[in-house]
């Protein structure tokens, strides 16, 4: 019985995953729509949209801010039952989605997948809970499936959805809870395969890359993606532990009005852009990876401070669409330096040197960028570029990206919650 309901809550995951991808669309596309025959209209929608989101998530949603992963991976190292629950509650679940929703309304630059992760995560808490396990690391292990299934079913890769859990949720195997995590995300798998069919996030893409010329964009992608991945964590991290000068004096002292500057920001940026930094990035992505878009150096830049404005505003929302986006446009740009390499092998190497670079994660980012795009014949491509970016962003931000926020995260969650009397721990 304690199997069945866990399957159980390992489809009701791919399901949520899959209603939230729906709705994150439908999200992005009413702003798209509203904007586009008056784009000045982003001064006031960016603003107030951020500064509901923000105030919504201070007041009533407490621990929904950011990407959701960091959470994840506290609670991995809390031995409190009591401040798990609060942190992977069913409320702050439904106010991921809402205020992630609301950010993608409001044209932020940010994704859904982080998000996903922390929603699955809450429902197997909650199917943990249920059944009363009488250890609290058979807790952590449905936790982890549930992480696992959202990356799973956010982004059909199943086998990434494994490694994530593996190499960045738990940052270990063990045989104890392995059995566990694939099981939630087979069946988180099968059931997205199952409504969705067997589709590839970025389309399909056949693109090889020749030794010669091929190995040169390997080591170009890997030194810009390495650089871009490390600045932006670092910066990510050093806004976290409060920024410095007078934006972080506005900060500590008109947070309010920091996010309308941030919102208003990104309405700047998106009207400069002609509209491609609003919203996840997908579109751009996909269109760059099938050959069917020339983006222009400039989106690098303009969808990276996007991104960055909108995650330093307080609001929720995920990294991983936006970094792909970010580093498809980075290879895209490659391949302009390169013409005799294939430019959608270039654009794919582009993405994963970027978010190996970002997440420090590089197992997860070739497999993640391998299955969403259908495409095993530059495997080995994608490795060296992972592992080269991820050694130089290791040398630009020496801690991991979503480890500092955890770290940091559950500081706070710890100075806000006192200690249980010694007859109430559990």
């Amino acid at each position: 019985m304690r199997r069945v309901v866990v399957w159980i809550g390992c489809i009701s995951v791919s399901l949520v995953a899959i209603a939230f991808a729906m709705l994150a669309n439908a999200a992005s596309d009413l702003f798209l729509q509203v904007q586009a025959p008056r784009p000045w209209i982003a001064l006031i929608i960016c603003p107030v949209g951020l500064v509901a989101s923000f105030l919504l998530t201070r007041h009533f949603f407490p621990g929904a801010q950011g990407s959701g992963i960091p959470q994840v991976i506290a609670t991995q190292h809390i031995e409190d039952r009591n401040l798990i629950a609060r942190i992977l509650s069913p409320r702050i679940a439904a106010g991921k989605i809402a205020l992630t929703l609301l950010g993608l309304a409001s044209g932020a630059s940010i994704g859904r997948e982080g998000p996903t992760v922390q929603v699955g995560a809450c429902i197997m808490h909650v199917v943990a809970r249920m059944l009363r396990l009488p250890r609290p690391e058979l807790e952590r292990a449905l936790v982890l499936a549930g992480g696992a299934a959202g990356v799973a079913a956010a982004f059909n890769t199943p086998i990434a959805g494994v490694v994530f859990a593996i190499e960045e949720l738990s940052h270990a195997f063990e045989s104890r809870t392995s059995g566990t995590v694939i099981t939630g995300v087979v069946l988180a798998g099968i059931t997205t395969a199952a409504l969705m069919g067997n589709y590839t996030y970025f389309g399909h893409t056949s693109a090889e890359l020749d030794f010669g010329i091929g190995w040169v964009a390997v080591l170009m992608c890997s030194l810009m993606g390495g650089i871009g991945g490390g600045l932006f964590s670092a910066t990510l991290i050093r806004a976290a532990d409060g920024l410095p000068g007078r934006a972080g004096r506005l900060l500590m002292r008109h947070p309010v009005a920091f996010a309308a500057l941030c919102g208003l920001s990104i309405a700047v940026i998106g009207i400069i852009s002609g509209g491609t930094t609003y919203g996840t990035g997908y579109e751009q992505a996909r269109a760059m990876v099938e050959g069917t878009a020339d983006m222009g150096p400039a989106y690098v830049v303009l969808k990276f401070a996007a991104t960055v404005v909108s995650y330093v505003s307080g609001i929720p929302g995920g990294l991983f669409a936006p970094s792909l986006a970010v580093g498809a446009g980075l290879g895209d740009w490659m391949a302009r330096l390169l013409p005799a390499a294939a430019p959608g092998a270039v654009v794919l190497l582009g993405m994963v040197a970027y978010f190996s670079g970002v997440v420090q994660a590089p197992i997860t980012a070739t497999v993640i960028v391998m299955e969403m795009t259908d495409n095993q014949r530059v495997t080995v491509p994608l490795l060296a570029t992972a592992f080269i970016a991820f050694v130089i962003s290791r040398m630009i931000c020496r801690r991991p990206l979503y480890g500092a926020l955890a770290r940091r995260f559950l500081a706070a969650q710890l100075r806000e919650s006192p200690p249980l009397p010694a007859d109430e721990k559990p």
